[in-house]
C-alpha cells in the first residue's frame, strides 16, 4: 500500500510545487488589463519582426528582454507569501527598473556602439542594475539551481588569479565583466537570447494556439483509442500522449502535470503500483524534451551553436528519440505482463475513426510545420505559417472553432509561456559571457581529457557525470546551453562530430530530470501518484535506460544520428537498435514470458547492448545471446504473471 503520509497532489499543486514557472499571479481588474495589454504588445512586436524582418541583434534582443522584465516582475511576486490577487509596489518598481535598464540600451544604442569599450560611469551602473535584475527574475521563474550555476561562474571570473592548476586565469575586473555581459552580444544578449527572441517565441505561441484548439485532449484520446485496450493500456497511453505532447511542450514537469493528471489515476485504477505509475509518466514526459521537432526549444539553440541547418538537428534526433520511447513502451508492456495487468475495456474507450474524423484536422498544422522545415523554410517562416494554419484548421469544425477572444488569449498565453525560456536564456548568457571572457570551456575540456587519460570511453563517462550534475533542476533550454558550453567541448577535442558531442551532453542534461537525487519530473509524477519520490525516481531512471545507453552508441556510431550515412545503413542501425532495446527493457523489468533469474537478466542486457552497437560482429553475437536466453527463459519453473506486492 502507499504510505499514508504521502499526499496525492492535483496537477495544479504539482506545478506550483515543482515548476516555478507556473506559479504566477492571477490578477483581475485594472492590473489584469495592464498585464494583458503588455502581453499583446509583446506578441505584436514578435509577430511584426518575424513577418517584416528582425531588428539589429542588440535591439531585437533588448526589446525582447524588456517585455520579459515587465511581465516577470508583475506576474511573479517577490515573496511567495505575498498575495497573488493583488499587486505589490515593490514588484512594480522592479518591473520599471528592469524595463528602464533595457530601454537605456535602446535609447542610447548609437552612442553605446560609438563608445564601445569606453563606457561611462552611468553605463556601468545601469548595467549593474540590469545584471542584478536578471538574477532576481531568474530566482522567481526558474529557481535557485540555475542561479547557483551562474553565481559560481561569476565568482570564477573574479577569482581566476587565486585558483591553482589548469583552471587559473588572469582574472576579470568588475567593470570589465559587467560591461561585457550587458553591452555585448557575447553575454546576456548572446545567442540564447537571440534564439529566444526569434524562433522560440513563435513556437511557444504556436503551442499556445494548439492547446487552445484542444489538441492536447485530442492526443490523449487518440492514444487511448490506439493503446488503451492493450496490456497495461493506460501506461501505454501515457507514453504515447506524452510523446505527442513533447512536440510542442517545453517542460518535463509541465508535461507530467498536463498528461499525468489523466494517465496516472488511470494506471493506478488498472493496478499499477503508484511509484511505477508516476515513473512512467515522468520518463515519458522527460522524453518529450528529446522529441523532434522542438526538443524543449533546444533544437533551435543547437542549430545555432553547432552551425548546421535546423533540419539537420531534427533529423539527427529522430532515431535516438524513437529508441527512447520504444524502451519506455517495452518497459511498461513487460511490467503489465509481469503482474497480469489488463487494458481498459474497449467499450469504455473512444473509437479511433470517429475521433479522427471529428478532430483529426487539429493535427494538420503539426504535419505542415514539419513539411515546411523539410522543404527548407526557416523556422520563423514555418512557425508563422503554422500559427495561422492552427487558427484556420480549428475553424473548420464548429466543435473545435475558437472565438476572437480565444485568439487574443492565445497571444497572452504565448507571451506568458515564453518567460521561463526567456529568463533562462538571459541567465545562460551570463555563463556564456564568463566562458568567452575566461576561456574556461576549453580549460574544463582539457581537465576532463586529462582525467580520462585521453581515452574516449572514460571521457564520455566523465562528460556524462558533468552533464547530469549541471542539468539538475535546470530548465531544458538553459540546460542545453550549460552542458554544451561546459561538457561538450571535451568530446569535440577527441574528434567526436560536433553534433554528436552536443547531442550527447544534451541527452544527459535532460535525463537529469529522472535521475535521483534531483529528479524533478519524477518527483512531480510521485506527487500526483501519491508515491515515494525517491522510489519513483529510481523506477523512472530504469524506464529511461535508453537515454543512458543510446548517447554512447551515437558517439561511437554517428549513423544513428543520420550523419554521413546511407539510407540502408540508417535502416539497419535503427532496426538492430530496436531489437537491442527489447533485450535491455526485458532485463530492466526482469520478465519476458516468465520471470528471469539474475543470469538471464544479465544475458538479455548484454545481448541488447551488442545489438544496439552498430557492427556485424556485435549484431551476430547479440542476436545469438538474445535467442539463446529467450529459449532458456521459457523453461523457467515460474510461469505467467505474479502477484503484485506494493511497497510504496
Amino acid at each position: 500500500m502507499s504510505d499514508p503520509k504521502i499526499q496525492e497532489l492535483s496537477a495544479e499543486e504539482v506545478l506550483q510545487k515543482y515548476d516555478k514557472e507556473s506559479n504566477k499571479r492571477e490578477m483581475s481588474g485594472t492590473w489584469n488589463y495592464i498585464i494583458s495589454g503588455i502581453c499583446i504588445l509583446f506578441a505584436a512586436f514578435q509577430l511584426y519582426t518575424a513577418t517584416f524582418g528582425v531588428l539589429d541583434a542588440m535591439l531585437q534582443r533588448a526589446t525582447h528582454l524588456g517585455f520579459g522584465f515587465l511581465l516577470i516582475f508583475l506576474l511573479y511576486p517577490t515573496r511567495q507569501s505575498w498575495s497573488k490577487k493583488s499587486m505589490h509596489p515593490v514588484d512594480v518598481i522592479l518591473a520599471l527598473l528592469g524595463f528602464g535598464s533595457v530601454a537605456y540600451i535602446l535609447y542610447f544604442y548609437q552612442d553605446l556602439v560609438l563608445r564601445a569599450g569606453m563606457n561611462t560611469e552611468t553605463d556601468f551602473y545601469v548595467a549593474v542594475v540590469g545584471v542584478a535584475l536578471i538574477f532576481e527574475a531568474a530566482r522567481r521563474v526558474v529557481g535557485w539551481p540555475m542561479i547557483c550555476v551562474a553565481l559560481f561562474f561569476i565568482c570564477y571570473a573574479f577569482g581566476g588569479p587565486y585558483i591553482p592548476g589548469i583552471l587559473a586565469h588572469r582574472g576579470v575586473g568588475v567593470e570589465e565583466l559587467v560591461d561585457h555581459l550587458f553591452y555585448t552580444t557575447e553575454g546576456i544578449f548572446g545567442t540564447p537570447m537571440g534564439v529566444s527572441s526569434t524562433f522560440i517565441y513563435l513556437f511557444i505561441l504556436f503551442g499556445s494556439y494548439l492547446e487552445a484548439t484542444g489538441l492536447g485532449k485530442f492526443f490523449i484520446d487518440i492514444a487511448n483509442a490506439i493503446a488503451g485496450w492493450a496490456a497495461g493500456g493506460p501506461a501505454k497511453v501515457a507514453v504515447l500522449s506524452s510523446g505527442l505532447m513533447g512536440t510542442v511542450s517545453g517542460s518535463s514537469v509541465g508535461n507530467v502535470a498536463g498528461t499525468g493528471a489523466f494517465t496516472i489515476p488511470m494506471m493506478k485504477k488498472l493496478g499499477y503500483r503508484p511509484a511505477f505509475a508516476g515513473a512512467v509518466e515522468a520518463a515519458a514526459s522527460t522524453g518529450g524534451q528529446l522529441m523532434p521537432p522542438v526538443m524543449g526549444a533546444a533544437a533551435f539553440l543547437m542549430a545555432e551553436f553547432v552551425g548546421v541547418p535546423y533540419f539537420d538537428v531534427v533529423k539527427a534526433a529522430v532515431i535516438p528519440a524513437m529508441l527512447y520511447y520504444i524502451g519506455v513502451w517495452l518497459g511498461v508492456h513487460y511490467e503489465a505482463k509481469k503482474f497480469g495487468l489488463k487494458g481498459t475495456p474497449r467499450e469504455e474507450l473512444p473509437k479511433f475513426a470517429p475521433l479522427f474524423m471529428e478532430k483529426g484536422h487539429l493535427a494538420i498544422p503539426l504535419a505542415v510545420i514539419v513539411y515546411l522545415l523539410v522543404s527548407g523554410y526557416t523556422p520563423m517562416r514555418a512557425a508563422l505559417a503554422a500559427i495561422a494554419l492552427s487558427i484556420i484548421c480549428a475553424c473548420m469544425r464548429k466543435s473545435t472553432r475558437i472565438t476572437f477572444k480565444q485568439m487574443v488569449q492565445g497571444l497572452i498565453d504565448g507571451s506568458k509561456g515564453v518567460l521561463g525560456v526567456l529568463i533562462a536564456c538571459a541567465t545562460a548568457g551570463i555563463i556564456i559571457g564568463v566562458v568567452t571572457k575566461t576561456g574556461v570551456g576549453l580549460k574544463i575540456a582539457t581537465a576532463l581529457l586529462d582525467l580520462a587519460g585521453g581515452q574516449l570511453l572514460p571521457a564520455m563517462f566523465f562528460t556524462m557525470i558533468t552533464s547530469l550534475i549541471l542539468g539538475m533542476g535546470v530548465p531544458t533550454t538553459a540546460n542545453y546551453v550549460i552542458t554544451s558550453t561546459i561538457a561538450a567541448p571535451a568530446l569535440v577535442q577527441m574528434n567526436v562530430p560536433v553534433l554528436a558531442a552536443h547531442m550527447f551532453a544534451f541527452y544527459f542534461g535532460i535525463v537529469a530530470d529522472v535521475t535521483p537525487p534531483v529528479a524533478l519530473a519524477a518527483y512531480a509524477g510521485a506527487g500526483i501518484a501519491g508515491s515515494n519520490p525517491m522510489k519513483t525516481g529510481v523506477i523512472a531512471a530504469k524506464l529511461a535506460i535508453a537515454a543512458f545507453i543510446v548517447p554512447y552508441i551515437f558517439v561511437l556510431a554517428p549513423e544513428l544520428l543520420m550523419v554521413n550515412a546511407t539510407p540502408l545503413a540508417i535502416l539497419y542501425a535503427g532496426g538492430t537498435a530496436i531489437v537491442g532495446m527489447w533485450g535491455v527493457s526485458i532485463s530492466m523489468i526482469g520478465f519476458c514470458q516468465n520471470l528471469l533469474n539474475i543470469v538471464q537478466r544479465v544475458a538479455f542486457f548484454v545481448g541488447g547492448i551488442c545489438m544496439i552497437i552498430p557492427g556485424a560482429m556485435t549484431d551476430v553475437a547479440g542476436l545469438a545471446i538474445l535467442i539463446a536466453t529467450f529459449m532458456w527463459q521459457r523453461m523457467n519453473k515460474v510461469k505467467g504473471a505474479i502477484k503484485q506486492v506494493d511497497n510504496d
